[in-house]
C-alpha cells in the first residue's frame, strides 16, 4: 500500500451506516470499540466515535494501553454514564491486563454496576511459558483450580471473565487453548481469541475456533501479527496489523465463524508503539482506518 492511499484512508473519517456487519442477513459481526485505539485523548471522544464505526459498545482499557479507566475513575460512575447516554452508546466490555485473572473481583463488580457483562485480560503463567502437550494440560487444570473463587464471582453477577491466548503466558498454545474449552469448568469463562498470538501456527486457526465452538469463544481479536506491534515503525507498516492492511487472510476464519454461530463481541485493533498512545492524530482518523477494516470483513462475510 503507498503512502497516497494510506493518506486517503486517514481522510476518510466516516463510512456510512450501511456497512454494517451484516452481509448476507444471517450472519453477523457484533463489533465492540476498543478505547485503547484512542490511547490518552479524552473519553468523550472516544463514545463520539462508537456509532460512527458500527460498534455497539465500547470496550475500556486502562494504562499502559490507555487512560479511559483512570478517567472514569477521576470523573464518577455517574458522569460516565451520563457520557454513555449522551452520545447513545454503552460500556460491555473492561479490558484489565494488570489486574490479571485473579485479582479482578472488584473490577467484575464494577463492570456489572455499569451495565457491562465482561471483562478481559491474559492468563498469566502456571509455571511456564507457551506449554505444550501434557504441560499445557497440568497448568490448564491448576489455573481452572486457582481461578475458581473468581468464575464463581462471575457467575453470581452474570458477568464472563475472557481470557486472552498470549504469548509468554499459560494460556497460549494451540494444545493449552484446546485443553483450556475441555477442562473449563464455567459458562461464565471464555476465551478471548488473538489470531496475532498464533502467528507460527496459523493454519490452524479455523480448525482452533471450530474446535472452541461459540460457547467458549466470548471474544474475538481483529488483529494480524506483524513487529510494528513491537518495534516502532512507519504509520503504513504499522496499519498492517488491522483486517485489510495486512496479508493475513480472513476467509477461512470468517468462515469458521459463522460455521460455529460465533455470537461473541468483535474488535478491530492494533498496538501502537509507543504503548498509550492514540493510532492516529485524530478520533476521525481512526475510526476512518476502523471502517476501512470494517469493510473488508463486511465483504467477506458476503
Amino acid at each position: 500500500m503507498d503512502r497516497r492511499k494510506v493518506c486517503q484512508l486517514f481522510s476518510a473519517s466516516l463510512v456510512t451506516p450501511s456497512l454494517l456487519s451484516a452481509a448476507d442477513g444471517k450472519f453477523q459481526l457484533n463489533y465492540v470499540l476498543s478505547s485503547a485505539m484512542f490511547g490518552d485523548l479524552p473519553l468523550e471522544s472516544v463514545l463520539a466515535e462508537a456509532v460512527k464505526v458500527g460498534c455497539g459498545s465500547v470496550d475500556i482499557w486502562r494504562k499502559i494501553h490507555a487512560t479511559h479507566r483512570e478517567q472514569i475513575i477521576k470523573m464518577g460512575d455517574d458522569a460516565f454514564q451520563s457520557l454513555l447516554e449522551k452520545h447513545d452508546t454503552k460500556m460491555t466490555v473492561s479490558t484489565c491486563y494488570p489486574l490479571g485473572p485473579f485479582q479482578q473481583d472488584d473490577e467484575m463488580r464494577w463492570v456489572k454496576k455499569n451495565g457491562g457483562r465482561m471483562t478481559v485480560c491474559g492468563s498469566g503463567s502456571m509455571g511456564g511459558k507457551d506449554p505444550v502437550g501434557p504441560e499445557a494440560k497440568k497448568q490448564v487444570q491448576a489455573f481452572f483450580e486457582k481461578l475458581k473463587p473468581h468464575y464463581e464471582l462471575a457467575e453470581s453477577l452474570g458477568v464472563t471473565i475472557a481470557i486472552e491466548n498470549h504469548k509468554k503466558a499459560m494460556l497460549s498454545s494451540p494444545d493449552s487453548i484446546r485443553y483450556f474449552v475441555e477442562l473449563n469448568p464455567s459458562k461464565n469463562v471464555g476465551i478471548a481469541f488473538a489470531p496475532h498470538h498464533l502467528y507460527e501456527t496459523v493454519d490452524d486457526i479455523p480448525q482452533l475456533i471450530r474446535d472452541c465452538g461459540k460457547e467458549n469463544l466470548p471474544f474475538f481479536y481483529f488483529q494480524e501479527h506483524h513487529p510494528s506491534s513491537q518495534t516502532k515503525m512507519s504509520k503504513e507498516e504499522e496499519l498492517k496489523q488491522m483486517p485489510g492492511f495486512g496479508s493475513l487472510d480472513y476467509a477461512p476464519i470468517i468462515a469458521a465463524l459463522k460455521e460455529v454461530k460465533y455470537g461473541g463481541l468483535s474488535e478491530i485493533f492494533m498496538h501502537p508503539v509507543p504503548r498509550g498512545v492514540p493510532v492516529l492524530g485524530s478520533p476521525a482518523k481512526i475510526s476512518g482506518v476502523i471502517n476501512k477494516s470494517r469493510e473488508y470483513l463486511t465483504k467477506l462475510l458476503s
